[in-house]
């Protein structure tokens, strides 16, 4: 009977209190995020419609580029509209099995990100250090392959962590201190036992994370080698300028993970307040100046956000 009440009890809901001590401010930390939101709808949103409708852009640079921009309007959907309900109209209560799908897409869309920059490294490095290779290579079917594999590892990774979540009984508090749930946030609530799930939360995710970053480090020493051996230097400049836009969008991705795991690690003395602000930023800020900083630095982006905006000045 005891076991029965206690699985009862995970049909429930949670609350998300927000930012734990600042939530007084809530109303004004909350205009900040919407902004960020809307910059990172729109700036998604057209590069995917510039992508699909231009067929000059049906390239599998663009392509990965799509997958990125989808990815992260899943990823900031995910978290920010809760957000600001909790910000500005209170709306702290989540259930059960809302708090299971948001924990879900939050991380399946962080390892989604983290594949899909792995494969732009590789079209990178199929495109400068071998050419000639470079059609043959990335052919559309092949493309389509590397979409189903990169979908299929982060669903495979992210999908025990809901299973892990959902056995645990949780007879206790249901407050979560955060404005969203994550997997170690909420099964920290939890009345039982939960060394499994951070033993798999910390070394399987951290793992295929740092397994991306080599490959990816690998791939970019090799393109630095073809660089700086072109024999002209406007080759090298154009060759290292059509790597600027993805070398700055991979810094983003994983500086602030790599330093909001340590701080979870190492300090202590950080305040609650800091980190789930910090979290905050971390899935609004990249989705938003993913687009910016590809409109800004790849040419062929630039000018087709020119010409759909201003037709008459392009002309």
């Amino acid at each position: 009977m005891a076991t029965l009440n206690l699985t009862s009890l995970n049909s429930g809901s949670f609350i998300l209190v927000g930012i734990p001590g600042l939530e007084q401010f809530h109303i004004w930390i909350g205009i900040p995020f919407f902004a960020i939101y809307l910059v990172a709808l729109a700036g998604n949103g057209i590069l995917l419609y510039l992508i699909t409708v231009d067929r000059s852009l049906h390239e599998p640079m663009f392509f990965f580029l799509s997958m990125l921009a989808s990815t992260d309007l899943l990823l900031c959907n995910t978290c920010v509209p809760k957000t600001l309900g909790i910000f500005w109209l209170k709306a702290q209560g989540i259930t059960f099995s809302g708090c299971l799908t948001q924990l879900f897409f939050l991380h399946f869309s962080f390892f989604l990100d983290s594949a899909i920059l792995l494969g732009m490294a590789f079209d990178r490095y199929m495109a400068i250090c071998s050419p000639l290779r470079y059609a043959s290579v990335l052919t559309p079917k092949t493309i389509i392959k590397i979409m189903v594999g990169m979908v299929a590892r982060s669903f495979a990774v992210i999908l025990p962590v809901v299973f892990l979540v959902k056995r645990l009984p949780f007879c206790g508090s249901h407050i979560i201190p955060h404005t969203y749930c994550e997997h170690i946030g909420v099964a920290r609530l939890a009345c039982a036992d939960i060394a499994i799930n951070i033993w798999y939360g910390l070394s399987v995710p951290m793992l295929t994370l740092i397994s991306d970053l080599v490959f990816i480090g690998i791939s970019y020493t090799f393109i630095l080698r073809a660089v700086f051996r072109l024999p002209s230097r406007d080759a090298r400049e154009k060759a290292l300028s059509t790597c600027g836009s993805h070398v700055s969008v991979i810094l983003i991705f994983y500086a602030p993970s790599i330093f909001s795991s340590l701080t979870h690690r190492f300090g202590h003395n950080i305040s609650l307040s800091f980190h789930i602000m910090f979290a905050n930023f971390y899935v609004a800020i990249p989705p938003a100046l993913n687009p910016i900083i590809y409109g800004v630095k790849t040419k062929q982006i630039r000018d087709k956000v020119i010409l759909l905006f201003f037709p008459k000045g392009m002309q």
